[in-house]
C-alpha cells in the first residue's frame, strides 16, 4: 500500500520553515504535514500568491510535498472553557486579542476558517486539528455533571463547528479532529457522540493517534475498523505505560519525563503501539493518505528520533496484499 510519509512540523516550530524542510528532505520523507504556527505557515496570508508560492517552492526545492496542513493550537480554543494564560502561551496575538474569552474563542474559529482557505490556496484537501471542549473539565463527573449538562456540551461543539464546517465545505476542505484528551472527543464513546453531535457531516473526522490510545487501554485496531469512514489522517505518535501501582494513568501533573508519570510519549518504534496490526487494518479500509510521524519524546533528541521514524514507517508500509489470496493456489488445477 503506497502512502505518503510525512514529518509533522509541530515540534520543529522552534526552526525555520525551510531548516525544517531541508532535514525532512535530506531523511528521506515524502512530505511535510505543516504546523499553522512559528513560521511555517500563516494562515491570514493566504489569499497573497506570492507567500502561498513561497511555501510551494521551499517544499519543491526539498523534493517534499504537503497533503495535510496543521491548526491544533487555534482549534484548541473554539470550544474551551475557561480559557486562560495556558491558551495565551499556544495562541497568536491575532487570535488572543485582549483575551476576553469569548471573543478569544470566536476569534479562533475565524482562525479556522482562514485555515481551510490556506489548504485550498496550497492544493491541500485536509486540516488536522483540535476542537478544545467545554466539557472535558468534567471527566471526573464530580461535582457531579448532569446528562443536560454534558449534552449541553455537544451542542455548543456542534454550534461553534457547523459554521467552520460551512467554510470548509466552500473550499473543498475536510477537518480531522486528534482523538485527544482535553478534546470534545477523546476516546471510542466521546467519538460516537461528537460524530453524532455534528450531524455525520461529510467533512468532518477523524485524525488517528494511536498513542492516546494505549494509556486508555482502548483497542486502536477495532477503532481503526469501527470507524472507517471517518478517518482522514493518520499520525503515527508513540507511548508507553508504566502502571506499577504507584503511577496513575492521569499523569500526576508530572512532567513528560519524570519515570513518576503513569504514561509517557516516546519516539516513533520505541513504544507500545501494536502498529503492524495496525496498518493490516489500515490497507483493510483501503487506506491511502498520509501516515504523518510526529516526534514527541521528553527522553530523546527528536535528530535522532525523526530520522529514524521514517525507517520504521516504510518497513510498514511496505505491508502489502497480496494479488491473490494465500490459499488460491490449492484450488489450481493443473493441465
Amino acid at each position: 500500500m503506497t502512502r505518503p510519509i510525512t514529518l509533522f512540523t509541530g515540534q520543529w516550530a522552534d526552526l525555520p520553515f525551510e531548516e525544517v524542510a531541508r532535514l525532512a528532505g535530506e531523511w528521506g520523507y515524502d512530505g511535510l504535514e505543516i504546523a499553522c504556527w512559528g513560521d511555517h505557515l500563516d494562515v491570514s496570508r493566504w489569499d497573497d500568491a506570492a507567500y502561498v508560492q513561497s511555501r510551494k517552492e521551499i517544499l519543491e526545492r526539498n523534493g517534499l510535498k504537503v497533503w495535510t496542513i496543521a491548526n491544533h493550537l487555534a482549534g484548541q480554543a473554539v470550544c474551551d472553557d475557561p480559557i486562560d494564560e495556558r491558551h495565551r502561551d499556544i495562541l497568536n496575538d491575532r487570535v488572543w486579542g485582549d483575551g476576553d474569552p469569548e471573543g478569544v474563542r470566536q476569534r479562533a474559529a475565524e482562525e479556522l476558517k482562514l485555515t481551510a482557505r490556506m489548504a485550498a490556496a496550497l492544493g491541500v484537501r485536509t486540516v488536522t486539528g483540535f476542537t478544545g471542549s467545554s466539557i472535558w473539565k468534567a471527566v471526573a463527573m464530580f461535582p457531579p455533571a448532569s446528562d443536560e449538562w454534558i449534552a449541553a456540551g455537544y451542542r455548543d461543539f456542534a454550534d461553534r463547528f457547523h459554521p467552520i464546517l460551512d467554510v470548509f465545505e466552500e473550499v473543498g476542505v475536510r477537518f480531522a479532529l486528534e482523538v485527544h484528551p482535553s478534546e470534545i472527543a477523546y476516546d471510542y464513546w466521546t467519538v460516537k457522540a461528537t460524530l453524532e453531535a455534528i450531524g455525520h457531516r461529510k467533512s468532518f473526522g477523524i485524525n488517528f493517534d494511536p498513542s492516546h490510545f494505549m494509556w486508555q487501554q482502548l483497542d486502536p485496531v477495532a477503532f481503526v475498523l469501527d470507524f472507517a469512514d471517518h478517518i482522514f489522517h493518520v499520525h503515527v505518535k508513540e507511548s508507553i505505560t508504566n502502571l506499577d501501582g504507584r503511577n496513575g494513568v492521569l499523569g500526576s501533573h508530572l512532567p513528560w519525563a519524570n519515570p513518576r508519570r503513569g504514561w509517557t510519549f516516546v519516539s516513533t518504534a520505541h513504544g507500545e503501539v501494536p502498529w503492524e496490526p495496525i496498518f493490516r487494518a489500515l490497507n483493510f479500509i483501503g487506506y491511502t493518505g498520509p501516515t504523518s510521524v510526529e516526534w514527541e519524546d521528553a527522553g530523546m533528541d527528536r535528530l535522532q528520533g525523526a530520522p529514524e521514524a521514517i525507517a520504521f514507517v516504510r518497513e510498514l508500509n511496505a505491508i502489502t496484499p497480496p494479488a491473490a489470496a494465500f490459499d488460491a493456489a490449492f484450488s489450481t488445477k493443473a493441465d
